[in-house]
């Protein structure tokens, strides 16, 4: 079974949806389910393409924050971007459970915005989850949170299984009467184009550029030695150190087990980085040199690393979640 999540919010670090989201990967983890996961702000000059993601999906997760009003623009414009592009007849048999925590009010009128919009591009909907978040906190380390995202999950999964359907809605009439299926066998280049919201050629070049001279920065070569790129990750982590007042914490990234790991001390605005053998840490980090290098370049955040699975970490994890703070790539 393959459920793909898709998070609509803005990727802030104190987003309780993330921390439900979190929740969620780990049930699906235990139930053996293949899981993607879609940060669609991290594809904002992309998300025509999306819609290609969900071949072979059986069931979806559209997560998001309301912040202030509705389910917000990420989320909107990837739902656009499923009618426009879309593949209608595949959207029929994937199943679709909406996850929504409001800061504000109006949790519920957003899932329900999103049942309506599932049903209207035709595909099944499922039983959602909502709430009202004071605290980020509360939400990381509830008990009785946990075992609510645990039933819905599970029941979500359970439902996928067993194929089950509802009755016919008021909704799927305007998918038979309106509907118009695409015509065109478009790449996703050329959907790309045709988007309303296609990406900014400009700035995608200036991304692209501001990456390549970050990167040249500290690399002459690709045939640099191993002792070279040690070097450079240091340099640049001091480079890029961003000082949080009367903060103070140790991380140890391993990532190399047949050398001494990368040792960060922050103390106020004093930093020291170092390979050296270090035992303890606020937070101990394992991570491949190929990640490193995604994060210190630009192309990737701690958070995003994480949260996908590319890096496991252990300890504080409030304190691992300041590393995009700390560090600006």
């Amino acid at each position: 079974m393959k459920i793909n999540i898709y998070y609509g919010g803005r990727g802030v670090l104190d987003d309780p949806t993330l921390a439900v989201l979190e929740q969620v990967e780990q049930v699906l983890g235990e139930l053996r389910v293949e899981i993607g996961r879609y940060n669609i702000y991290e594809y904002k000059n992309t998300i025509s393409t999306l819609p290609a993601t969900l071949k072979g999906a059986d069931g979806v997760i559209l997560a998001t924050t309301v912040e202030w009003l509705g389910i917000g623009g990420y989320m909107t414009q990837f739902l656009d971007a499923l009618w426009l592009y879309g593949d209608k007849e595949e959207l029929s048999s994937v199943y679709m459970q909406p996850i929504v925590i409001s800061t504000t009010y109006g949790e519920r009128e957003a899932v329900l915005t999103l049942e309506n919009a599932w049903e209207i591009l035709g595909g099944q909907i499922c039983d959602g989850l909502c709430g009202y978040a004071e605290t980020f906190s509360e939400y990381r380390t509830s008990p009785a949170i946990a075992k609510t995202v645990e039933k819905k999950v599970e029941n979500f999964y359970r439902t996928i299984s067993h194929k089950t359907e509802g009755l016919p809605t008021s909704n799927q009439a305007v998918t038979r009467s309106v509907l118009r299926k695409q015509t065109m066998d478009l790449t996703p280049q050329e959907s790309e184009q045709l988007s309303a919201y296609a990406a900014n050629d400009t700035y995608v070049a200036q991304q692209k550029q501001d990456i390549m001279e970050l990167s040249s920065l500290y690399r002459s070569s690709m045939g640099q030695d191993q002792q070279d790129i040690k070097s450079d990750y240091i340099n640049i982590i001091r480079a890029r150190f961003r000082p949080i007042s009367d903060f103070s914490a140790t991380y140890v990234f391993l990532m190399d087990e047949d050398s001494d790991p990368l040792v960060i001390s922050v103390n106020g605005d004093s930093i020291d980085a170092s390979y050296r053998a270090y035992n303890g840490g606020d937070v101990v980090l394992k991570i491949t040199d190929q990640d490193m290098n995604e994060i210190t370049s630009g192309r990737m955040t701690f958070s995003r690393a994480f949260n996908s699975g590319s890096m496991s970490a252990r300890g504080d994890f409030n304190t691992l979640y300041k590393l995009d703070e700390l560090f600006v790539f």
